[in-house]
């Protein structure tokens, strides 16, 4: 399905000179003419006789006649001055006098030209003109003709309970800015100024894919990052340069290429996470990769610049890309009001101009969407002072970390496989470790400490996720109070959260002063939570004091002073009542939708409707509840308590008095009357009203009063004592109300206050959720803690037993077991007491050659994840390891073609092998499979040992190298690159085993040696090949005179006899 032909996030947001035509509004005028069509009662408008056309200030009144003579010499004379008065100007054309609705929506699509506007009039939301056609259709709504004066107008709309159903669409699947037109009441001094008009409708926000904040369909495990990238136009001179100087002669501005640096920042709106990072337009895919931004704003000058070498880029990945103006450059010292708290000088002195530029180009964007929300983000964070690893687009792909090579789906990832978390706060934090684990040992033993405890003590750690699972998104519900957006509801939610955060620290203090107390030794009865006893390098006193530091980061005095506040103050029950008056009143506007539909509509009408909606509407029919009822004056809900305020005490003591009052009069009133159905009501339309019905309409006590309303069965009449009385209780309602509100401003401004403390608590509490989730995968899929090295001799990369985090969970659901593998990458020499032995080591790269479907691309990416597990703080599958701390990891398995970039497979598969021998250090780690496949098979081995080589020579790297050139082991002897030769190769393979019937099975245990043979025939059979097909290439093979002939290092097996019962038994992983 094509998407809409609508405003897409490429065009500019800023307003430009160019001719739209808007449907409606007469033959092709363009909208710069129409810019002064002006409101009923505006200024202009008001200049305008209303008998005529002519303006008032023309019209003149004739006076008493009168006679004047001139002498001649008393005229001018000589040639006319040729300086004539100035014409005068044509009238503007107003145009069509279209209703005031049409008009204030008219112009906001002007202001916002390049937004879907959705404009709120009463119980809906409506779209107009050219709009309504055009986006009407792709959302299922029904385009209409609205009748008017100047002609019929289109419009389409849907009630303002499905709002944030409707944005998912337009914002998420159609990319489109939506321009949110509220509907605000007029004062008195207004209506004046306006003419009367009851609202003004104005834009009160702008959302786009990147600036989300607490809409429903905002994915609530994953931060909605909005990124801006900062071109340096000129490389040779600073970009935070206020005058650009002067034309001197210099040289030409210079290309930009893969080494130019480059500005970015990036910010999560919903819960206010700030970063910056300078790289390069080499780098920039990986760091797209990594964060995963959902808009991506450059400047507006590179919109006449599409051969930009960002926007190759840029387009790999289908980033949604926004033009915006740079504005006014905005220093780190005006970003203050923006933020929850200053940035530190010294922190603030680190920032390049290039970040500081991108900053203010992101800054002043989001200021503009958010249409004057005051803004409290986070400090911002450098990317360079987080010490994490690297990892490039291509290994965060190719490893499957955040979603599927296949499918880019979530299922089958590795984040789907080890995540436990049960807070919303903590799913996103472990998203950001895996993203980019830590590099600094003692971050990442202070992560494993946890885990370790949480995996010691299982009735803690079940009792922390229970008290984790009653706090909320605490991120994100501060950040809303921050925008000024939080409701009751987030109140109680926030309350709740305070309280757990609370019964945590109490939990685990007590916890830690009882383990210090107490100070118990192992016991030797328990079993190790590791295998190996050397990876247990903390005793029990260090692990007891575990949670210090994070109990020290958690501060209570003014949220817990916040919580109880807010538990005095909000009404639950009253605020459960409004929630069912709002309830009713949706599912009345629903009723009424699903009535036209059955009358007037057509199954596909009557489909888009909500699900449920139907049922959910008998079930409020039941209740028989009109309209008028809903809004009847006793069904007033308050969502504060009497007790919050001495003032508010009084109004309900008040209020009280008064419906006592209520309850007399009406009973004295049906005495009076003689109608005992007699009540005491209002409406909007009537007023304060005495309503019978029945008989009693017909008493003559009734209708000796005049009658405001009546129909055969009913009499409604005006009493001036329930007139009084009723108003009286308004102004006491309207008094609650003001009271009210003042208290909800206290609450939203005390919330405010404690931002900081709230959302250092809540950051907390994210990490003991990631710390228990991996506490609990390590006890499900007995996972060991990983001893962890740091220095110059830590480039060991040693694990026993590794398995591969997500193939395993696969397997199991088949009920199959998966072949453990050791992996001694770097390792040194085992020790020996012969001093005639001659020793070397495990070799710092491994040559790994095997038949096809054996596993070696499974044992590639295992080792690789194991790595990026452990330094995220995560126990490993291995039932041992010992790991130096990588600085990034590289990844070049599998390949494919780029068409969009003129590359072919053979291209892509070296741009990828280029970008990791330039990239990799000494202390980085390398898993590349299949170099040189994509052409001939001799440029492929010269090029597959190149490779080789430069990694072993120049990076220095530790290295998992996979290969069919089987003659790459020979050019490794020949070279003396072989351990045994003292080199830094070491060689190993996989294997086929065959039984006597013809079967075969794979052998995924490495071992020492070289497999010459692929037995690429037997996954040709596997994969159903025509017989005729395995015929002819088996005469090939023969021809070429491959046998089967195993020497001492070498073992292959050809065989033939495959049947679908062996390909059961088969294993297939690789």
């Amino acid at each position: 399905m094509r998407g809409p032909p609508c405003r897409r996030l490429t065009s500019l947001l800023v307003g430009r000179s160019r001719c739209h035509h808007v449907a409606g509004l007469g033959a092709s005028r363009p909208l710069s003419s129409e810019r002064r069509l002006m409101c009923p009662g505006s200024a202009s408008h008001a200049a305008v006789s209303p008998l005529s056309a002519t303006p008032v200030s023309r019209i003149q009144v004739r006076g008493k006649k009168t006679k004047s003579s001139l002498r001649l010499a008393d005229l001018p004379q000589g040639p006319l001055a040729l300086d004539p008065a100035p014409l005068p100007e044509p009238e503007e054309d107003e145009g069509p006098a279209y209703p005031t609705v049409v008009l204030q929506a008219h112009r906001n699509m002007q202001k916002f030209e390049n937004c879907v506007l959705l404009t709120r009039v009463g119980g809906f939301y409506e779209l107009y003109f050219s709009q309504a056609e055009e986006y009407g259709p792709l959302l299922n709504l029904k385009v209409a003709q609205k009748k008017t004066n100047a002609g019929p107008v289109p419009m389409a709309g849907f009630p303002f309970f499905q709002l944030d159903r409707f944005l998912k669409t337009l914002v998420l699947d159609f990319n489109c800015y939506v321009a949110i037109a509220e509907e605000f009441p007029n004062d008195p001094g207004d209506k004046v100024k306006s003419g009367g008009l009851m609202h003004d409708r104005r834009v009160t926000r702008i959302i786009t894919p990147g600036t989300l904040i607490d809409e429903n369909f905002i994915d609530p495990y994953a931060n909605n990052y909005v990124m801006a990238i900062h071109v340096n136009q000129c490389p040779e001179s600073e970009p935070s340069s206020i005058e650009p100087e002067a034309d001197t002669g210099e040289p030409p501005r210079e290309p930009l290429t893969n080494a130019s640096s480059i500005g970015l920042a990036w910010l999560d709106i919903s819960t206010g996470q700030f970063y910056t990072q300078s790289t390069t337009v080499a780098s920039l895919a990986s760091t797209l990769s990594r964060v995963g931004p959902r808009e991506i704003v450059v400047n507006e000058v590179l919109e006449s610049q599409r051969d930009h070498q960002i926007f190759s880029v840029l387009a790999e990945d289908k980033h949604l890309i926004t033009f915006a103006p740079q504005g006014e450059h905005l220093p780190l010292s005006e970003w203050g009001p923006m933020l929850e708290s200053k940035i530190p000088t010294k922190i603030a002195a680190s920032f390049t101009s290039d970040e500081v530029e991108a900053g203010s180009l992101l800054l002043q964007y989001v200021r503009d969407r958010l249409q004057g929300l005051s803004m409290k983000l986070q400090p911002p964070m450098r990317h360079e002072n987080m010490s994490v690893m690297s990892i490039d687009k291509n290994t965060m792909r190719s490893l499957e970390i955040k979603e599927t090579i296949k499918d880019s789906s979530f299922r089958g990832s590795l984040l789907h496989a080890i995540r436990r978390t049960v807070t919303k706060g903590g799913a996103r934090l472990l998203n950001a470790w895996l993203s980019a684990p830590s590099t600094c040992l003692e971050t990442i033993q202070s992560r494993q400490d946890l885990v370790e405890y949480f995996l010691r003590h299982e009735d803690l750690r079940d009792e922390i996720i229970q008290l984790l699972r009653r706090s909320h998104d605490s991120q994100r519900l501060v950040q809303k109070f921050a925008f000024g957006r939080g409701d009751p509801d987030d109140l109680i939610a926030l309350a709740n959260t305070i309280q757990a955060t609370q019964d945590i620290v109490t939990t685990l203090s007590a916890h830690t002063a009882a383990e210090n107390t107490s100070n118990p030794q192992p016991n030797s009865s328990e079993p190790p939570v590791s295998p190996d006893s050397s990876n247990q390098q903390h005793v029990p006193d260090a692990q007891a004091t575990c949670f210090t530091s994070l109990l020290e980061r958690i501060k209570l005095k003014g949220p817990s002073q916040l919580a109880n506040r807010i538990r005095t103050s909000i009404d639950e029950e009253g605020l459960d009542q409004q929630h069912q008056h709002e309830d009713s009143e949706a599912s009345e506007l629903l009723a009424i939708a699903e009535d036209v539909v059955a009358s007037e509509g057509l199954p596909i009408d009557a489909a888009a409707l909500p699900k449920g909606a139907a049922a959910a509407t008998n079930k409020k029919r039941k209740k028989a509840t009109s309209l008028r009822d809903h809004y009847a004056d006793d069904n007033v809900a308050f969502v504060m308590k009497p007790e919050a305020s001495p003032g508010l005490r009084d109004l309900h003591a008040e209020l009280s008095t008064l419906q006592q009052e209520k309850l007399t009069l009406g009973e004295e009133l049906r005495t009076q009357f003689d109608a005992p159905s007699l009540t005491l009501r209002w409406t909007p339309n009537l007023g304060h009203i005495c309503h019978v019905k029945g008989k009693d309409a017909r008493a003559a006590a009734v209708t000796e009063v005049g009658a405001v309303q009546a129909s055969r069965s009913t009499r409604a009449f005006h009493a001036p004592g329930w007139t009084r009385l009723g108003q009286r209780i308004h102004q006491a309602r309207f008094g609650i109300s003001t009271e009210e509100t003042r208290l909800f401003a206290e609450l939203r401004a005390r919330v405010v206050a404690n931002l900081v403390k709230l959302r250092r608590n809540a950051a907390v509490l994210d990490e003991l959720d990631v710390a228990a989730a991996f506490a609990r995968l390590a006890s499900e899929q007995s996972l060991t803690r990983p001893a962890v090295r740091a220095g110059p001799n830590s480039a060991a990369h040693v694990v026993l037993g590794g398995r591969h985090p997500t193939v395993e969970g696969g397997l199991r659901e088949q009920g199959r077991s998966f072949t453990k593998n050791d992996c001694l990458v770097g390792a040194p020499a085992p020790p020996t007491t012969s001093p005639d032995a001659q020793t070397h080591g495990h070799g710092r790269l491994w040559l790994i050659t095997g038949p096809n479907m054996a596993g070696k691309s499974t044992y590639l990416r295992q080792n690789a994840l194991i790595t990026i597990l452990a330094q995220a703080g995560c126990y490993v599958p291995a039932d041992h390891a010992e790991l130096g701390i990588v600085d990034a990891i590289f990844s070049r398995v599998g390949s494919a073609d780029n068409l969009y970039r003129d590359q072919s497979t053979f291209m892509v598969e070296m741009l990828e092998t280029a970008q990791i021998l330039r990239g990799a250090t000494a202390r980085s780690f390398v898993i590349m499979d299949e170099i040189g496949r994509g052409t001939t098979p001799e440029d492929g081995a010269a090029v597959a040992f190149a490779a080789l080589h430069h990694l072993v020579t120049v990076n220095k790297c530790r290295a998992l190298f996979a290969t069919h050139f089987h003659s790459l082991a020979d050019l490794v002897i020949e070279k003396g690159m072989h351990v045994t030769d003292g080199g830094a190769v070491e060689m190993y393979c996989t294997d086929v085993e065959e039984d006597a019937n013809g079967g075969f099975v794979y052998v995924h245990k490495l071992r020492k040696g070289v497999n010459r043979q692929s037995h690429a025939l037997k996954v040709a059979r596997l994969a159903n090949l025509p017989e005729s097909v395995i015929t002819v290439a088996k005469e090939i093979l023969a021809r070429q005179g491959i046998t089967a002939n195993i020497d001492y290092q070498d073992r292959g097996l050809d065989n033939d006899a495959h049947t679908k019962q062996q390909q059961q038994r088969v294993g297939v992983i690789g």
